[in-house]
């Protein structure tokens, strides 16, 4: 309500000023009906009045309606939660696995940030050249497959509290909630940036690259010198 006080302060003087304003006009013309011969008991007077006393009563009740305004509707603004620890986005690889989906058509891509591609899979942009460069694109074909959804799915599409699960396109079942934080969680995977758009593609940016268990065992760092 304090917030308020100086515009109903305002409309009562703005007010009180246009009752001066129609008192004086007012006035004038009792005066100019006085010298034609045809004053009467002031009735101009008391109609300004009247109606001056009704705009004062419609002013107040407009400002002090607006307290009943509810905080938070469907304009406000939500801010997507940036996780300032996580691997800095996207990437060179991250950009490869976009670029395979069409971005005219509705995907939603949780893809591994630069840092998971390269604590998860031992991969960097350098991986990309030379030798390594194809079986590099055939992984990244593999993390694209279990990583994209065919619908396109929002934060807010997810409830806090609530599960919901998806088959990614080569058929791996990821399992989606929130956190409190606003942040989405797949497959115990949390997410470090939301709700980016490539053309009608929706990405979030994972702390983790999501992969079944055998891929996984196919493709962790360290595999070849332990065999």
């Amino acid at each position: 309500m304090g917030s308020k006080l100086p515009l109903l302060q305002y409309s009562i003087w703005h007010t009180n000023y246009l009752m001066k304003q129609f008192t004086i006009k007012s006035d004038k013309c009792n005066e100019t009906m006085k010298r034609r011969g045809h004053f009467t008991k002031d009735p101009i007077k008391f109609l300004c009045v009247v109606v001056s006393v009704a705009c004062t009563l419609v002013l107040c009740l407009s400002v002090l309606q607006l307290n009943e305004i509810p905080v938070g509707s469907s304009n406000t603004i939500k801010r997507v939660k940036i996780n300032p620890t996580g691997g800095g986005g996207v990437g060179k690889l991250g950009e490869i696995v976009m670029g395979m989906l069409p971005q005219d058509l509705g995907f939603t891509l949780f893809l591994p940030s630069e840092k998971a591609f390269e604590r998860d899979l031992g991969l960097g942009p350098s991986d990309l050249v030379g030798d390594k460069g194809n079986d590099t694109h055939a992984i990244l074909t593999r993390v694209l497959g279990f990583s994209a959804v065919a619908r396109r799915i929002y934060s807010d599409d997810v409830q806090s509290g609530k599960e919901i699960d998806y088959d990614s396109i080569s058929g791996y079942t990821l399992y989606i909630t929130k956190d409190s934080d606003g942040s989405l969680i797949v497959n115990r995977i949390a997410s470090e940036m939301v709700n980016i758009r490539r053309g009608k593609i929706v990405v979030h940016v994972m702390d983790g690259v999501i992969m079944d268990s055998e891929f996984e065992q196919s493709v962790r760092p360290g595999t070849d010198e332990d065999d």
